[in-house]
């Protein structure tokens, strides 16, 4: 679906920050992270053992995540499954290049592939 207006997507919702906002402030861990159309919140993706970007998602019913990768821009719906095309959010619309993927540094576990959904 192309659109340029979504329901549920804020274009001008700016980001929470350069990595999943719960991992960060615990001891948690991302393979990729993604950010809430609607309000800019950065979690971890569902490969990733926590999974806080479709949970918060499921929790503030916000179903629109968007990639926070360099190179990546698409639009996934968590309650319908599809992907959309959507429009430019607010920069950054990725995470920095000092934020690793696996990240954040020093939390990732050396054996982090067996964890991973």
């Amino acid at each position: 679906m192309v659109s340029d207006q979504i329901p549920g997507i804020d274009p001008a919702a700016a980001p929470s920050g350069d990595g999943c906002a719960e991992c960060l402030v615990g001891d948690g861990w991302w393979l990729h992270l993604r950010r809430c159309a609607a309000c800019g919140h950065i979690g971890c993706c569902d490969s990733s053992p926590a999974q806080h970007a479709t949970k918060h998602a499921r929790a503030a019913g916000h179903p629109f995540l968007t990639s926070f990768e360099p190179g990546e821009d698409w639009f996934w719906n968590v309650d319908t499954q599809q992907y959309y095309d959507g429009p430019r959010l607010l920069p950054p619309t990725s995470r920095p290049d000092s934020q690793p993927t696996p990240g954040p540094s020093g939390k990732v576990p050396a054996d982090w592939q067996r964890y991973l959904h």
